[in-house]
């Protein structure tokens, strides 16, 4: 070994990082559950990648292994005997007589040892030119973890260094309150004299003062409520909660004065029991001497704010001003502040007098043991509102989106493999489709804006090819899309601007200077419609639009959605982009009101309350209520308090976060449980139930 320096035990060093996964932990690696997701059907389907293009060579390359092993093309993929599968997943050394093409029983052909389908995989990606072929190949990589150092990314001599009886991975692949312990123990201050780890006196002095920084530090992460945490968990897995409170512990350790610091709703994602940590740490802040200056929509926040700046009256084009400004009582008084009229009670979201019995009808997923779930059974009755809650980390979106979610989808018929981690699924044909509506973008690109994604516009531009002057001209309803040509602006190819690639800078988009951001040609804009031409339309807000076009069915479903969900303010043609995450959830939710009602779809929605305002999320409850009411059944992940006790069913996971979560704590309708003593969430809704 050479001498020990930092780099040693740093994975990011190609000092210290294992020379194999290089520091990753990790290999991409094509497995036999992804390529092979559906395990019931015949050889010449089940492999995923293969059955999605008609490609005779590899119907030729399975046949003649069939006819060297004795199987047929049609025998289903679990029928196999294992050596089978084996030299069909990773091939043999065996020569095999390779038919020239399986539909003609000749000797035709040459000799060769069978690759395997995994290998021959592998192959195709690293010889791939195109980004689309590795695209399709890359979904069927799984990460796999690195033999060579069983996903602890160092090299062997970086785990060989010890400071009492740990190594550096023993420290931190465990959780912060855990590590903390172990610190203490130490420095000779466990709970008792027998947990205390002796050092000797050269090891004392070495590690005394870093392992005081390390203990200072390990504190302000359980103070921002991160006590769950493991001390090497990839930052891309954090929720934006948890990113945003190591940032805070980092600035609490620096122990700054006299800093400006802005943030943007630092409760996202928190449990209330943690938001009351996240306020004794901002409040810690301030006291040092500094000013926070916080965006929230959160009650407690405002209550402990020592100044609240209110914007409004509405959003959009109805906001912009400042309503009240000044104490939480100031604002609470306020005549024209919504914030106000909701904190004061002026407005409420109501309870419901009576919650939804079930259907007699529910999914039920047993022994689900993935990361902290402790190998629990959970039944979700349908025809609800279901609300999983509990403190962050307690298991939540590891329950429904690692494992409700894909083992839906495989049920009915996608192909995505079944999730490890859960035994079985029941009472999947009581539902014929899974939506997930998420806050991710509804486009990445300016064509893509609320009237294109809720189907309004089709039915818009069918009015303009309609006129008298459209037909005169011979329009069709293509003159009228800014996404073929025809009818658009060339120049800017119907986008309104025109981007400037930066290279290492995000792209800059700039006003097309031909037809000034109107999207189409001179003639296309001549055409009209109650005196409005089709960029007007676009650039009305999604309110005027309900009323323009009211006299049109199709449309006037569309928008008038767009109204209830509370985006009434958003411009029709408003780019993708520009839309927050909450205004992207919501028409997605509106969409999903127009359509026709099967009462057999099943909605998982993801803190759908992230970034919306008291009057915002009583507009939400309004429409998740009316899924609910056309026979649906919605299952949301939430901390919100308002969401929580306007539910049918309260499934409340912990007790805690991390290895001391995972459990089912408490089920029922909202006032049962409110009444247990364990729950984290029971202590707070009791509150909001009074």
């Amino acid at each position: 070994m050479e001498e020990l320096s930092p780099r040693l035990f740093s994975f990011n060093s190609p000092y210290g990082a294992c020379p194999d996964c290089h520091g990753i932990g990790y290999l991409k690696k094509f497995t036999a559950d992804r390529v092979i997701p559906d395990k019931t059907l015949p050889v010449y389907a089940a492999i995923a990648p293969w059955s999605e293009k008609d490609n005779t060579y590899y119907f030729s390359l399975l046949y003649s292994v069939g006819q060297a092993y004795g199987f047929e093309l049609k025998t289903p993929w679990k029928d196999l005997s294992d050596l089978q599968k084996q030299v069909l997943l990773l091939g043999s050394d065996k020569p095999i007589l390779i038919q020239a093409d399986s539909r003609f029983k000749t000797s035709s052909g040459f000799e060769r040892p069978f690759e395997g389908i995994l290998p021959i995989l592998e192959r195709q990606l690293n010889e791939a030119n195109g980004e689309s072929v590795k695209q399709k190949l890359e979904k069927y990589l799984e990460l796999v973890p690195c033999k060579t150092c069983s996903g602890k990314r160092l090299r062997p001599e970086a785990l060989a260094v010890k400071l009492g009886p740990y190594n550096i991975t023993d420290l931190t692949s465990i959780s912060v309150s855990e590590t903390l312990n172990h610190v203490e123990r130490i420095m000779g201050l466990g709970k008792t004299k027998k947990e205390n780890i002796s050092l000797s006196e050269k090891q004392k002095q070495i590690g005394e003062l870093v392992l005081k920084e390390i203990r200072l530090r390990l504190k302000f992460l359980i103070n921002v409520g991160l006590d769950y945490l493991t001390l090497d968990r990839p930052a891309m897995t954090l929720s934006g909660g948890e990113a945003q409170r190591i940032r805070l512990a980092t600035q609490i350790g620096a122990g700054l004065t006299g800093v400006l610091y802005v943030l943007d709703e630092p409760s996202i994602g928190l449990h209330q029991r943690d938001n009351d940590r996240l306020l004794e740490t901002l409040k810690s802040l301030r006291d040092l001497g500094n000013t926070l200056v916080v965006v929230e929509h959160d009650e407690d926040t405002m209550k402990s704010a020592d100044y609240l700046v209110d914007i409004g009256p509405g959003a959009g084009v109805y906001g912009g001003e400042i309503i009240a400004k000044g104490s939480y009582q100031d604002v609470l008084n306020s005549e024209k502040s919504l914030t106000g009229a909701y904190l004061s009670g002026r407005k409420s979201i109501p309870t419901p007098k009576e919650r939804r019995s079930s259907v007699k009808k529910s999914l039920i997923l047993n022994n689900c043991s993935k990361n902290n779930l402790k190998n629990i059974s959970v039944e979700f009755p349908l025809g609800r509102l279901v609300s999983v809650t509990g403190v962050s980390g307690s298991g939540k979106s590891t329950l429904i989106n690692e494992l409700l979610h894909p083992a839906l989808c495989h049920s009915l018929g996608l192909k995505v493999p079944f999730p490890q981690g859960v035994e079985e699924l029941k009472g999947i044909k009581a539902i014929d489709k899974v939506i997930v509506i998420d806050q991710s973008p509804i486009g990445r690109t300016p064509r893509s804006n609320p009237a294109t994604y809720t189907g309004a516009f089709d039915p818009i531009r069918q009015i303009f090819t309609a006129t008298v002057e459209a037909k005169a001209r011979g329009y069709q309803a293509g003159q009228f899309s800014f996404n073929v040509k025809g009818g658009r602006c060339e120049a800017c190819k119907g986008q309104g601007v025109n981007v400037i690639e930066m290279n290492f800078l995000p792209d800059v988009y700039v006003q097309c200077e031909v037809c000034k951001g109107a999207r189409f040609n001179r003639e296309t804009l001549q055409v009209k419609y109650k005196g409005f031409n089709i960029s007007d339309v676009l650039e009305m807000t999604v309110e005027q639009a309900a009323e323009t076009f009211s006299a049109i069915p199709q449309a006037a479903d569309r928008l008038s959605t767009l109204v209830d969900v509370g985006l009434g303010y958003v411009k029709l043609g408003q780019p993708a982009p520009t839309l927050s995450g909450g205004e992207a959830q919501r028409v997605k939710l509106a969409t999903e009101l127009s359509k026709r009602a099967t009462g057999k779809t099943l909605y998982l929605i993801d803190e759908p309350t992230t970034g919306l305002s008291f009057y915002d999320v009583h507009k939400l409850m309004d429409v998740i209520q009316r899924l609910v009411d056309k026979g649906n059944s919605v299952i949301v992940i939430e901390h919100n308090l308002d969401v929580i006790r306007c539910s049918d069913w309260i499934i409340d996971l912990g007790p805690d976060g991390g290895d001391k979560g995972g459990e089912i704590i408490a089920e029922g309708i909202p006032e049962d449980v409110a009444k247990n003593p364990v729950s984290h969430t029971a202590k707070y809704l009791k509150k909001v139930l009074k």
